[in-house]
């Protein structure tokens, strides 16, 4: 892509400064989330101040109308504005993890020709294996997000919101009972994980911003952010990629 995204962006928005760089984050669904993770490294080296980023994503571009597991991509975008600021206790990123598994599920999501073999054309289309998928988040994500949540030095029933990407809602409910099974705890609290998949389908890198900015917005009933609280942000996606972030407000 040239120029990339991230230059566009920096362009419309007329920054002159040649030291706001900008560049683009290809992570799959995950790739908000690393670019989070990304810039609070950033802040923490003294490399920046303030940091954007931006989740986009147009999925109607790829989506095959002849696959049904098309069916619940959606287009989103959201952007956040991390900044270094000085404070007496421990508060933002207080923790994070992200792993890559590129062997044979490098491939569970790919692009490839439609489902329809009569399609004229040479156009590609987002594709995934759905069950092998389903098997590998399942496998992977609750293990990640207790390793991150321990690394912050918390136990689960510290974290007052589990924000995660929106692929499946069936997938997301198993993630969460599992994570909370390897805490040997066998219900999940009511409200720790909102849902927003049933109204506005799976946007990819978009989700987990535009989580965040609803319940920021009071647009989400039952879920609100209180000082001090810990929330957890993971995703699972196209790599395969998964990542984590324990987040203190």
């Amino acid at each position: 892509m040239v120029p990339s995204l991230a230059s566009r962006v920096k362009f419309k928005l007329g920054i002159r400064n040649p030291f706001t760089v900008a560049y683009d984050i290809i992570f799959g669904c995950p790739g908000w989330l690393q670019g989070l993770i990304i810039a609070n490294d950033q802040i923490k080296a003294q490399n920046a101040r303030r940091v954007m980023i931006i989740g986009a994503e147009t999925l109607s571009r790829v989506s095959d109308p002849h696959d049904r597991d098309s069916m619940i991509y959606s287009d989103g975008a959201g952007a956040v504005i991390l900044e270094a600021r000085a404070c007496d206790s421990e508060t933002g990123i207080i923790a994070q993890l992200a792993r890559t598994d590129a062997g044979h599920e490098a491939h569970y999501l790919a692009m490839k020709e439609s489902n329809n073999p009569d399609v004229e054309g040479h156009e590609i289309y987002l594709k995934m294996q759905g069950r092998k998928l389903y098997e590998y988040a399942l496998n992977q994500v609750p293990q990640l997000v207790k390793s991150c949540i321990e690394k912050a030095k918390l136990n689960i029933t510290d974290i007052s919101k589990v924000l995660i990407h929106q692929a499946n809602e069936k997938m997301d409910e198993a993630i969460i009972q599992r994570l909370f099974n390897l805490y040997n705890i066998a219900e999940v609290p009511k409200g720790i994980m909102p849902m927003i998949i049933n109204k506005l389908g799976n946007s990819s890198v978009a989700t987990l911003p535009t989580l965040l900015d609803l319940i920021l917005k009071d647009k989400l009933p039952g879920h609100q952010i209180s000082h001090g609280q810990n929330f957890v942000f993971a995703s699972v996606g196209a790599g395969m990629n998964i990542n984590a972030v324990v987040y203190k407000f």
